[in-house]
């Protein structure tokens, strides 16, 4: 190895956005010498973070470690709030409806209950009851979390932003990623303005890992997602109105109340058009579905919501084949950790993501439950 190849930081992050700048931030405030690489200047509106706010709830189906994951998130955004002085986090409750005939919160409800998670589980009736602003068919139910409520994601990557860089760290904006080698002990990045040596690594590139081929190639496919902003009575509003997801035939949604006069956000978390670095993300309103999806399932169940649109959004999600994340190391280069695939569910981990991945950096091992996010599910 020359000098001019010498490690110069402990690790260097790629893509400081969600995970990347929790990533930054927890490696930094151990003392490790930390330099972050971001494309843009985080945070910003080509990846998945912008468009405030985003969902934070517990009682999680998939693998039980999303509830003990989840839970230690939230316990980290107080921290975080605490330490920024910022807004991170709002306790609205959330609301997930669903035609039974379509899905069924059993197997949530019972998992939530043996880690002491609050959830009350809701017929029709009820529902309306508490919240008459909703049309709710009889076979729909709910359950509901008291706890629970939303981030706002981008004064998140703000406030990690400035806490990783007050705690030392060094971060690079505007800075595109050209390539990575590594070999034992030894990581470059190459960008557009030189190249950074670190002895260790974390990729963290969200819907742009593509561009990582072939150092890294990982069963993430870039998705293109819309949200929307709807004029809305102040029945919907903010400390009236919780967050909410809803499963019917329609598809899966998932939503806000009004904050600061910018109407309802709703959104949907299926479907959707693959995208790929380098191409063109097609604006809102390109297609008749982006408004046209939205609107249909508003008059279907929040009719008193589906008044005006009021802006319209576009983000990226990067989906792994079964929506679980990818949390490892590199299949070659144990000095290189992959953080990917956050399948439009992973904000809201972003706090705890972090630490695991600054565990794994300095310790080589994690307390948390990372199994179910291992790359050698994919056989690769």
């Amino acid at each position: 190895m020359s000098i001019a190849d010498q490690p110069v930081y402990d690790v260097i992050i790629v893509g400081a956005g969600s995970m990347g700048m929790s990533a930054g931030y927890h490696l930094a405030r151990r003392g490790v010498r930390t330099l972050l690489i971001d494309a843009f200047d985080p945070p910003h509106t080509q990846g998945s973070h912008h468009g405030e706010p985003r969902l934070i709830r517990h009682a999680y189906s998939g693998d039980p470690a999303y509830i003990d994951l989840a839970l230690r998130a939230q316990q980290l955004w107080e921290e975080a709030e605490a330490e920024s002085g910022k807004t991170l986090l709002v306790r609205s409750g959330v609301l997930n409806l669903a035609d039974s005939g379509v899905y069924s919160f059993a197997g949530r409800l019972e998992e939530a209950q043996k880690r002491g998670v609050r959830a009350e589980r809701l017929p029709a009736a009820d529902i309306t009851r508490r919240w008459p602003v909703l049309n709710l068919p009889e076979s729909f139910e709910a359950m509901y979390e008291p706890d629970a409520g939303y981030l706002y994601s981008e004064q998140c990557i703000t406030a990690y932003r400035e806490l990783a860089l007050a705690h030392g760290a060094t971060l690079l904006t505007d800075t595109p990623v050209l390539d990575v080698t590594a070999r034992e002990g030894s990581v470059t990045v190459h960008t557009k303005n030189g190249d950074y040596h670190g002895a260790a690594a974390v990729l963290s590139a969200g819907a742009w890992f593509s561009s990582l081929s072939p150092f890294v190639s990982l069963p993430i496919k870039a998705i293109r997602k819309v949200v929307g902003w709807f004029d809305s009575p102040p029945a919907f509003n903010a400390g009236n109105f919780p967050g909410f997801t809803l499963g019917a035939e329609e598809g899966g949604f998932y939503g806000f109340p009004g904050i600061g006069g910018a109407g309802l956000k709703i959104g949907r978390h299926d479907t959707g058009e693959e995208w790929k670095p380098g191409q063109a993300l097609a604006p809102f309103g390109s297609l008749e579905s982006d408004e046209g999806d939205l609107r249909r399932v508003l008059e279907a169940y929040m009719p008193g919501a589906a008044g005006r649109l009021l802006k319209g959004a576009v983000c990226k999600y990067e989906h792994t084949p079964d929506e679980d994340f990818i949390i490892d190391r590199h299949p070659a280069y144990s000095n290189v950790l992959l953080a990917g695939g956050f399948s439009g569910h992973g904000f809201k981990f972003s706090s705890v993501v972090g630490e695991i991945l600054a565990d794994l950096a300095v310790q080589g091992h994690t307390g948390h439950p990372i199994k179910p996010f291992a790359l050698s599910r994919f056989n690769i």
